[in-house]
């Protein structure tokens, strides 16, 4: 019996493919309402910098939208997460080292960013997933 047989599927993808996909909207979602929401109060909530607000935004925007490529299994879902993740893990690097990064990036949950970043780049990188979205067609 393959391991395949054993994996639980959902709508014709596995469980890794859905837990990341949902993550993914997750936080897509949340960034994109922040971001919105820092960009509209900018003075009032708190000292953070128009380029985070920006950042935050956009951020948010594209993460969901890869998210919905990986859910249809296409190659930009894989190529923009992959991206999208690698630049969090240098722009929250930088932040923690007190290096030039985007102003007002918060340090505090930088490391969870980081490490939340690694675990997507990791999973992405199994051949299981590379074969999911570069295989031959």
């Amino acid at each position: 019996m393959s391991s395949r047989q054993n994996t639980i599927i959902y709508k014709g993808r596995g469980l890794g493919i859905v837990i990341l996909t949902a993550a993914q909207v997750f936080i897509g979602v949340i960034h994109v309402f922040f971001g919105l929401l820092l960009l509209a109060f900018e003075s009032s909530i708190m000292s953070t910098s128009q380029a985070y607000d920006v950042y935050t935004f956009v951020f948010g925007l594209l993460v969901s939208v890869f998210a919905l490529f990986i859910w249809q299994g296409k190659k930009a879902g894989w190529v923009g997460t992959v991206a999208v993740s690698l630049f969090v893990i240098v722009a929250d690097a930088l932040t923690l080292l007190d290096l030039p990064s985007i102003p007002g990036i918060p340090k505090l949950p930088a490391l969870a960013e980081i490490a939340y970043s690694i675990l997507i780049v990791v999973y992405l990188s199994q051949s299981h997933a590379r074969n999911r979205f570069f295989a031959s067609s």
